[in-house]
């Protein structure tokens, strides 16, 4: 089980830090649905990850991380269905 939850924290960094790094570069916008999903999965399994090591404040940030990535979701569908 713990080379499960050390395989999540290091798959959750590489897709919030590649996310970042694309967007930062101008290949991957904020409002896309590749960027958001990573942030949402990445931040679920940083929050699997921190848990496991009782690292409290962080799996907080990630708790945090993941709502600000549910949130972009749901506006993005509203958004999505009043254009139709």
């Amino acid at each position: 089980m713990e080379i499960l939850i050390e395989i999540l924290g290091w798959i959750g960094s590489v897709l919030i830090v590649g996310a970042y790094a694309f967007n930062m570069q101008g290949k991957l916008k904020a409002d896309s649905p590749l960027y958001i999903w990573s942030n949402l999965l990445g931040g679920i399994f940083f929050v699997v990850n921190t848990l496991a090591h009782k690292a409290y404040p962080s799996a907080m940030v990630n708790v945090v991380w993941v709502f600000i990535a549910i949130y972009s979701i749901i506006k993005a569908r509203k958004a999505k269905s009043s254009i139709k």
